[in-house]
């Protein structure tokens, strides 16, 4: 049992600026009291991807009246709190910097402990959050910048199966839309696209497929989109949705090999996991969801979701990492520096130097 503990939380690595307070009761249950986000798609747009001094400017801007907006919806003052967290990396370090200053800013002036977050692990433990799941569990991660499979043990405790050789899955879905000519941002334009498109017209790559070894590989599959949409030019309106929804199952199809991969490869474990969890921007993708979910029913492991608002980039899941962190006595000083790389396994493996 724990004393009921109340956290804000601040988000800044990328395109979005967030803050939000979350709370966990006396039996570990959470709850989200206010979660402020604002995106900046608007000011990349133009473009067509984001520019990292521009995302910078607009965290200094947004950041302040954000945490004054989502500490008015908690209906709590910063003494009320028990500690602040601020996401410290990975991502875009101009970005980095400003949520981090701000959350160590608040701390000290508020003389409250401070937990610098992995942004990595507060997507690993969100599914805590929203559906209170045990350890250890199977954690499929994608997003633009990563995609990887890694068994979770504990908070802290991450054993990597897999990762990507080259592209991350978002990144792959980001740049099949901008040769296609979709709108940003790229990946909810290929899902929304492909609903009206035919997923057997083109036999696409399953990349890695059948590999025993639970690693991902996207680029080979971005480049065949690309050969094949130079080849039928120009591309009609069915040509571009037949595109997105054959790139896009094949996609689907990718992920969920790699997920019966590592699910092979955590066969032996002494503890077998408890879920499979789907965290990352990639995971509110509707076909992943369902696939996934067609997993879990064949194999009988229960399959936690966040819901699609808590898988893109927000401050109750940075928040909601920092208590569990702050619960366990984990905290950090002052001097915590901003991280533009930050493995999720990184205590386990300090040599890493791959994509994640």
């Amino acid at each position: 049992m724990w004393a009921s503990l109340r956290v804000l939380g601040i988000e800044s690595t990328c395109d979005e600026t967030a803050a939000a307070v979350v709370e966990a009761d006396s039996r570990g249950r959470g709850k989200i009291l206010s979660n402020c986000v604002l995106s900046q798609i608007a000011e990349h747009a133009a473009f067509g991807g984001v520019v990292p001094e521009i995302a910078a400017r607009a965290h200094v801007e947004a950041l302040d009246p954000l945490i004054r907006r989502a500490l008015a919806e908690a209906d709590c003052r910063i003494e009320d709190l028990d500690a602040i967290a601020a996401a410290a990396g990975p991502g875009l370090i101009g970005g980095v910097m400003v949520g981090l200053t701000t959350g160590k800013a608040i701390a000290l002036a508020a003389n409250k402990p401070f937990i610098a977050v992995n942004h990595l692990e507060a997507h690993a433990l969100t599914p805590r959050l929203t559906e209170n799941i045990e350890f250890p569990y199977l954690l499929l991660l994608v997003s633009g910048g990563h995609s990887q499979l890694a068994a979770v043990n504990g908070v802290g405790d991450y054993r990597r199966l897999g990762s990507t050789v080259d592209d991350a899955v978002g990144e792959a879905f980001d740049k099949a839309a901008k040769l296609l000519g979709l709108p940003y941002p790229g990946g909810p334009r290929v899902e929304q696209t492909a609903l009206g498109g035919d997923p057997a017209r083109f036999d696409f790559p399953r990349p890695m497929a059948g590999r025993r070894n639970p690693d991902f590989s996207f680029s080979g599959l971005k480049t065949a989109v690309r050969q094949e949409a130079e080849r039928i030019a120009p591309l009609t309106r069915t040509d571009v949705a037949d595109l997105c929804a054959s790139f896009q199952a094949a996609a689907v199809d990718a992920i969920v090999d790699r997920c019966r991969a590592a699910l092979r490869v955590l066969g032996d474990s002494p503890q077998p996991p408890t879920a499979l969890v789907a965290a990352g921007g990639v995971a509110a993708n509707g076909a992943i969801r369902r696939a996934l979910g067609r997993l879990c029913a064949e194999t009988g492991l229960r399959l936690a979701l966040p819901p699609p608002n808590l898988c893109s980039d927000n401050g109750a899941m940075i928040g909601w990492a920092g208590l569990e962190r702050f619960r366990l006595g984990l905290t950090d000083g002052m001097d915590f520096a901003a991280r533009p790389r930050w493995p999720l396994d990184a205590r386990q493996d300090p040599r890493w130097h791959g994509k994640a």
